[in-house]
Parts: C-alpha cells; structure tokens; sequence
C-alpha cells in the first residue's frame, strides 16, 4: 500500500512542478537561475522517499562565481538529494536523450541546463568549446557528472576527462560534491529509509594544470573524492545503527 501512494504522490507532484516550470520558464526561457529555482522544488520530495538530507560544507567556505561542480552519479534519485546543494546561476550538462523525457525533458532544457550528444565526438566538443566561452561571459557555474552514467551500487566510477578538460580551458576551479550511498538503500514500501551526508568539499585550483595534464587532474580528483565517499558512508552505516 505505501508504494502505491507513494508512486502516485511522486508521478502528481513531479507533473505539477513541470507543468508550473514550463509556465513560468516561458516568460524567460533558458535563464540560469532557474535551475536552482526548481532544485528547490524537487529536493523537497525527499520528505516523501522518507530520506534525511544532511549538508556539510567547509567552515567559512565562500563558493566561487564561476567553476565546475562535479558530483558522483548514482541512480535517479540524485534529482531530489543533488538538488539541495545546486548554487544559484549553475547549469546542468547532461545528454541528450533526456529531452525526450515527457515534460522534465522540456523542462530541462527551458530551465537553461546544456544538452550534448556524447554519441557525436565532433559536436560534443564543439558543444563544450561554445561552453568554455560563455562560462565567464555569462558569469555562469557548471554542475558536471564525470563518471558520464548512473554508477547503480558499483561504487564511484572512473572519471572522463571532459569536465577537466572545460575547467582548464576556462581557468575555472573545480569543486567536488559527494553524496553519500543511495544504491539499494530506498525502499518505496518502508516508511524511514535513513540518512544521506552531501559533503562540498574546498575548490580545486585549475590555473598551475595545462591541456597535457588533464589525466594528473582526473586522476587526483577521483581520488579526492574517493576517499571522501568512503568516510561518508561509513559515518552514515555507523549514525543509523543508532539513530534509526
């Protein structure tokens, strides 16, 4: 019984935050601000998956104007705990075929985030050469998923390098996002499924890196994030054994 409501209050209320997004985009489509707008929005169905968010970010830490946020990719419940840590003028890079999702397709779009074809080699890197001059230009922020898919419980996949490659040439920080293990661990038909950390962890500087060097980059901040994702997880097994 408490999966079916729960499946039906989800379908209801990601159709009305869809159907009021596109209204409201429509009097200024593809503006950058709307995309924390309507992260908002989304993260508050947490509530209903019965899931406690938590958000840790540095002490005194003052997030840059412009950068690269990455963050791991688990599975499709990243749409409702991600969306609580979306800065304000930051835009999503995501693939193309979400466009054909009904409604949120459309609302991906119109709400600003950047569509590519990672099927097509040539027009994604003219994609991401368009982004790199309008990151600064635009005075916008980029939210990319490095590991390129959804990991789905098989822990923090390798990295592709075109998140680097885009902080490099724009001389951008980057600033890594953990979110801790949501694999396997929300279930539709129980009522608490427990507590998720997000960690922002303090930028990564790009301007002493080259073109030559995006791997050395790649390499040091999948491991960065690696290591932060395995305190995390830790930290949240142990926190429920007691507290839920």
């Amino acid at each position: 019984m408490l999966i079916m409501i729960r499946t039906i209050l989800v379908i209801i209320i990601s159709v009305i935050i869809c159907l009021f997004g596109l209204v409201y985009c429509l009097f200024s489509p593809r503006n950058p601000s709307h995309v924390a707008t309507f992260s908002r929005w989304f993260k508050r169905m947490s509530l209903l998956f019965g899931i406690k968010v938590e958000v840790r970010r540095p002490k005194n830490l003052v997030l840059p104007q412009q950068c690269i946020y990455i963050a791991n990719h688990q599975n499709n419940y990243d749409l409702i705990t991600a969306a609580y840590v979306v800065p304000p003028r930051t835009v999503t890079v995501g693939k193309k075929s979400l466009l054909w999702i009904p409604l949120f397709g459309f609302l991906y779009w119109v709400t600003g985030n950047i569509l590519i074809d990672r099927n097509n080699k040539v027009r994604a890197h003219k994609k991401l050469t368009e982004i790199v001059q309008n990151i600064k230009k635009r005075n916008i922020s980029l939210w990319i998923f490095p590991e390129g898919t959804r990991s789905r419980g098989r822990g923090l996949l390798p990295f592709k390098t075109g998140a680097f490659y885009t902080a490099i040439a724009a001389g951008v920080p980057i600033v890594p996002i953990c979110i801790s293990n949501t694999s396997n661990k929300i279930k539709l038909n129980r009522w608490s499924n427990g507590l998720v950390i997000i960690e922002i962890l303090p930028p990564v500087m790009t301007y002493s890196y080259n073109r030559d060097q995006v791997r050395i980059l790649t390499k040091y901040c999948h491991n960065l994030m690696k290591e932060k994702l395995n305190e995390l997880n830790v930290e949240v097994t142990m926190r429920e054994l007691f507290e839920y």
